[in-house]
């Protein structure tokens, strides 16, 4: 009799799972068919770092596509990308209410603050990568530019549709990505995994990893290398503090 109860809770759990799944996918499905409509402002709004950087060099640029299907295409990434980076707030949502009633309040209280800084430190991300990174690696690129005198050819860009949008996202994704380090230090911590003295002992191999990490995320260029591992460096530093205080609450909660 308990087998079977547990079977069936098993079960139930199950069904509960596929029902915030397909609520997630039907919510994302939504928001991209939306996006789509306004997948070519998107794209001006992807673009215009790039615009804005050649607004002024005395040269006519554009953007071609070598394809019949690029572009189509490249709204098509844009929609969902739009799409998901604005549903990822629901989803978390979905997954706090699934996980919500197996845990204690104390437990609760410790891992909500985690559901809400995690898209904040993705978007945090996205916007260092598109009000700054963005800008100075594009002037570094188009320095490399020639107008021939030396070359007897002249070098000019005529950026790809699709390869500038993925470039973007790649690094919007990255840094999206690399800014959730202090959550996932902080909450190694809370389950005993790391302490506040193993960081700061490893800080100097913590260095070289950003840095490695930094150089395989991002294109081979030393603006966006530096301009990522600058700030995860920070948010290290942000983390062990972080951590220190996770600590100090624990100590202090065991002899209350």
């Amino acid at each position: 009799m308990k087998h079977d109860e547990n079977e069936g809770g098993f079960i139930s759990h199950l069904a509960e799972l596929r029902k915030r799944l397909i609520h997630s996918f039907i919510f994302l499905i939504i928001f991209f068919i939306g996006c789509y409509f306004f997948a070519e402002h998107l794209y001006g709004f992807l673009v215009d770092p790039f615009a804005q950087a050649v607004k002024n060099d005395g040269t006519d640029r554009r953007l071609i596509f070598t394809a019949l299907q690029e572009t189509f295409l490249t709204y098509l990434k844009i929609s969902f990308f739009v799409a998901f980076f604005v549903t990822c707030p629901f989803i978390l949502i979905q997954i706090w209410k699934f996980i919500a009633p197996g845990l204690y309040k104390h437990e609760k209280v410790a891992i909500l603050p985690y559901l809400v800084l995690t898209p904040v430190l993705f978007f945090l991300g996205g916007m260092l990568v598109y009000y700054l990174i963005m800008p100075l690696a594009i002037k570094f690129f188009l320095s490399f530019e020639s107008t021939g005198i030396s070359t007897n050819l002249p070098i000019q860009l005529e950026a790809k549709v699709n390869e500038y949008l993925s470039l973007v996202m790649k690094l919007i994704f990255a840094f999206g990505i690399s800014f959730q380090l202090p959550v996932v230090l902080s909450l190694l911590a809370r389950i005993g995994v790391v302490d506040s003295d193993f960081l700061k002992k490893r800080r100097k191999y913590v260095v070289v990893i950003i840095f490695t990490a930094a150089a395989l995320l991002t294109p081979p260029d030393p603006i966006t290398q530096i301009g990522l591992a600058i700030p995860l460096l920070i948010l290290y530093e942000l983390s062990i503090f972080s951590v220190k205080f996770i600590e100090n609450k624990k100590f202090k909660d065991s002899n209350a």
